[in-house]
């Protein structure tokens, strides 16, 4: 069977434990993003098989329309905004989807963020490497306020952090939000207004919906003190397009560190956010380490396997039942 992995950005995918399920498939694995559109069909054309590496290809009805030997997509992890569930069941591809969900490494990697930016210590790493000394005063996390906008797992596991570090947690969100934020003995803003305006460290973790796409807009950013962080490690669009460059230039949030951005993957350093020293940027890493790949791909290569064998798939999207 024709097996195609397309983004496998760290080039790693053949090196894990759970790769050997796909023994005896004809598997091909990309690298580098495709070019344009042409080189992505080229590139998925033969494949029986397309291994969906969480949202880096957009699954849209004009790509579908164009693989008429698809049959399924494994998506790696539980859920992806990037794929047209309505074109694939028009067009007959199955996509099956992951069950766990790891929490653990996202919320790590949004404490590294906010140590880093707080501290200053790309800025200051960058200039010893360069052979200057110290230049900056950086700000102290213990004492200040956290706001964690959307208290879910990951932003549940980056309060706690916080609250470990002598930080005092401010909680907004949904009902549910609350309600853990009143267990946990956090407090909880008066308003989306109130959370940005008092926290001296701010991170995103509410889920992308269609009701929370653009929740962040200019004026939540401006009620930012000159001297706070913006931490993004949920989904750039959770703030309104071009809204956090503009803010960041005006002043208010002081800082920024992201994981995240409009456009994904930003190759040859092309993006704003890279020539300006209060911003911190990673590519998207939240979920990128070894336990995590092993869990969300193994469970991928598992419906492939079941696939294979005609046995049951957890299926998402109009075609959810087996085949």
């Amino acid at each position: 069977m024709k097996i195609v992995i397309p983004d496998d950005y760290q080039d790693i995918v053949d090196r894990l434990a759970c790769f050997s399920l796909l023994s005896g498939h004809d598997v091909v694995r990309y690298r580098e993003p495709a070019a344009d559109a042409d080189q992505l069909v080229e590139r998925l054309h033969p494949a029986e098989v397309v291994v969906a590496i969480r949202e880096r290809v957009d699954f849209s009805r004009a790509l579908i329309e164009r693989l008429p030997n698809l049959r399924l997509i494994a998506l790696v992890g539980r859920a992806a905004t990037t794929i047209d569930y309505a074109a694939c069941a028009d067009h007959g591809v199955l996509v099956s989807t992951g069950l766990s969900s790891a929490p653990v490494a996202p919320a790590e990697l949004t404490i590294a963020l906010m140590l880093a930016a707080r501290r200053n210590i790309v800025l200051e790493a960058e200039q010893m490497r360069r052979g200057g000394w110290p230049s900056t005063l950086s700000y102290r996390l213990s004492g200040s306020t956290l706001g964690i906008f959307g208290l879910g797992t990951i932003g549940s596991l980056v309060a706690r952090a916080g609250a470990g570090m002598g930080m005092r947690i401010l909680a907004w969100g949904h009902a549910t939000s609350a309600a853990k934020a009143a267990a946990a003995g956090y407090d909880f803003a008066a308003s989306q207004a109130d959370l940005f305006a008092r926290s001296d460290v701010l991170s995103l973790h509410a889920r992308l919906r269609p009701d929370t796409k653009g929740i962040v807009g200019p004026d939540d950013l401006a009620r930012m003190k000159p001297t706070a962080l913006l931490v993004n490690t949920a989904r750039a669009e959770l703030i309104q397009a071009g809204a956090l460059l503009a803010a960041l230039r005006a002043g208010r949030p002081g800082y920024a560190a992201v994981d995240v951005y409009e456009q994904e993957p930003v190759t040859g350093g092309n993006h704003p956010f890279l020539a300006m020293p209060n911003v911190v940027c990673t590519p998207h890493l939240g979920w990128a380490e070894w336990d995590n790949f092993e869990l969300y791909f193994s469970e991928a290569f598992q419906q492939i396997v079941a696939y294979a064998q005609g046995t049951p798939l957890r299926l998402a999207g109009p075609l959810a039942k087996p085949h």
